[in-house]
């Protein structure tokens, strides 16, 4: 018996030496075959084991035991801290129940207390409460007695959480600049390694969140690969690496750097789908985007669906994926139940996005009145954003100016089109986001043919053509090249047989549909076609094109 409790105990003290050592695959193994009793400190060990290395539920558990442990013996302020922690792993998970009860232990555990670092996580969510209330001052004030009381009692981690925690409080309270510099502070500490590494990733998951919600792109490149180098940096055994993975692939998107956005989405879902549902989602849904401008119908089809399975709204690259396929009605209608879920203050850039696709939308629709709203809304939304930020050059401008101009346009009103557009293709060079720079210059060549500089429209639809190319977006790269070959004064001679076909077809009234059956082809095929003779003869709906069938003797 005293071999074998030797045993044990060496063995529990290689547990302990890989936990100081913070090797938490190491720690997890031989915490899980640890034959010897455990203490309340090797179950708070294991569990925080078990979270590094993605086993959130074996992590709970052992807190529990941990917390069990810590209240058998009378320690508060450890017992307190087990269920502020097992308050957060439950909200993480979504059961806010469950979640709550853990914070009013944690409450119960600490307010008794004398002054200590743990009190400063209630601090945290006190200030977070008072904040979502509207109590600014309070919120502010209470964040910083986080700070002054972390500092007091000597933890560089919770003083930069407290840090954070005011940015969070400016930014809800509108003071977008000022909550963005303390952001920036309290990430310069996780930069410099000044914080532990769960602290370290904790601060840089939280930034990034912040730093998309403000719509602020070049920051939100900035931090996540300040971040993925931290990633890069430590063991494999890091939860934080998906988390922080997630906002890389979205930067990758807009950048335009497609393949390494899709491989980093890849890897985000294998991390994040075991505990992270919600975030994976996103990451399909971003795939989901990608694989459609590529013209990957089914591909993208499928990674929407995956991302309604988890959780989030595939929208708007649902409706514009049905756009493409012909079937305008069913996205007009997936993007007005979208926008009516959502209110402007809860997703910035997403009701952004949304409203920037109900413009295009509608005007395929035919439907001014109803773009010329969505425009106004974004206009709206734009303004209010500067008062806030102080800056009047970021997406949310973008999208805006691009939404203006496209109405102004398609309202015959080019001598408003024409600035807007223009403004809107300066913002996106400037945030160095290509497709959405190739789409403004596809307009942008609309509007200046109306105008008469034919000179400029090939410019435009030359820079449009390379990027989309380059891009790999090939339904948009042959639809820039068709209107090229229009402006070489060739007109209806561009369409094909097929295509005249269609063209004779829709004049005449046929659906899709009835189209598909006539012509003996898939109605996605009708949809293609669709696409390409809008693009050749430079009208947005079916009335346009009938128009132009008779105007030019083709019925």
């Amino acid at each position: 018996m005293a071999g074998s409790d030797a045993a044990a105990a060496q063995a529990l003290g290689r547990a302990r030496d890989a936990v100081a050592r913070q090797a938490w695959g190491e720690a997890y193994r031989l915490l899980s075959d640890a034959p010897a009793p455990l203490t309340p400190d090797d179950f708070a060990a294991y569990a925080d084991a078990a979270w590094w290395t993605s086993r959130i539920d074996e992590s709970i558990v052992a807190r529990m035991k941990a917390y069990a442990g810590y209240t058998a013996a009378g320690d508060d302020r450890r017992a307190g801290y087990c269920a502020w922690m097992l308050f957060y792993e439950h909200q993480l998970a979504g059961r806010t129940a469950v979640a709550a009860g853990w914070l009013r232990r944690a409450r119960r555990h600490l307010s008794g207390e004398p002054e200590c670092v743990e009190q400063c996580y209630l601090a945290w969510m006190e200030s977070e409460a008072a904040a979502a209330r509207g109590a600014f001052d309070e919120a502010m004030t209470i964040a910083r007695g986080m700070a002054g009381l972390a500092r007091r009692c000597g933890s560089p981690d919770l003083y930069a959480m407290g840090v954070q925690a005011q940015a969070c409080v400016l930014l809800a309270e509108g003071r977008v600049a000022e909550g963005l510099d303390l952001l920036d502070d309290a990430m310069c500490a996780a930069m410099a390694g000044e914080l532990s590494p769960f602290f370290t990733g904790w601060i840089y998951c939280l930034g990034l969140q912040r730093c998309m919600a403000c719509v602020d792109l070049e920051r939100a490149a900035e931090w996540t690969e300040a971040a993925m180098r931290w990633c890069a940096a430590m063991p494999a055994e890091n939860n934080f690496r998906g988390l922080c993975r997630v906002h890389r692939v979205e930067v990758l998107e807009l950048r335009g750097l497609w393949p390494q956005a899709l491989e980093e989405a890849r890897r985000t879902c294998e991390e994040l789908l075991p505990y992270e549902r919600w975030m994976a989602g996103g990451a399909y849904r971003l795939v989901g985007d990608i694989r459609r401008r590529y013209g990957e119908s089914a591909a993208a089809e499928e990674a929407y669906e995956r991302a309604h399975e988890l959780g989030r709204d595939p929208q708007p690259g649902l409706a514009l994926l049905r756009l493409a396929q012909g079937r305008a009605e069913a996205s007009a209608a997936g993007l007005r139940l979208a926008l009516a879920e959502q209110s402007s203050g809860q997703d910035r850039l997403g009701r952004c996005r949304l409203l920037g696709a109900q413009v295009e939308v509608a005007l395929a629709l035919d439907r001014l009145d109803e773009a010329r709203a969505a425009a106004d809304e974004l206009g709206g939304l734009a303004r209010e954003w500067q008062q806030r930020c102080g800056s009047q050059a970021t997406m949310l401008h973008a999208v805006a100016a691009s939404a203006g101009g496209a109405v102004a346009y398609a309202a015959h009103d080019v001598e408003r089109a024409l600035p807007l557009l223009r403004r809107a293709l300066a913002l996106w060079l400037a945030l160095r986001v290509p497709y959405e720079e190739a789409q403004t210059r596809m307009t942008l060549a609309a509007a200046c043919r109306s105008a008469g500089d034919d000179e400029g429209a090939r410019m435009e639809l030359r820079a449009a053509r390379g990027l989309f190319e380059r891009l790999g977006a090939a339904p948009d790269a042959r639809r820039a090249a068709a209107l090229l070959g229009g402006l070489g004064g060739h007109g209806p001679q561009v369409l094909t047989e097929r295509e005249l076909e269609v063209l004779r077809l829709v004049a005449a009234g046929r659906t899709n549909r009835a189209i598909a059956a006539e012509l003996v082809i898939s109605e996605h095929t009708v949809a293609r076609h669709l696409n390409n003779i809008f693009a050749k003869l430079d009208v947005s709906s079916r009335s346009a094109a009938t128009a132009y069938v008779y105007q030019h003797g083709l019925a």
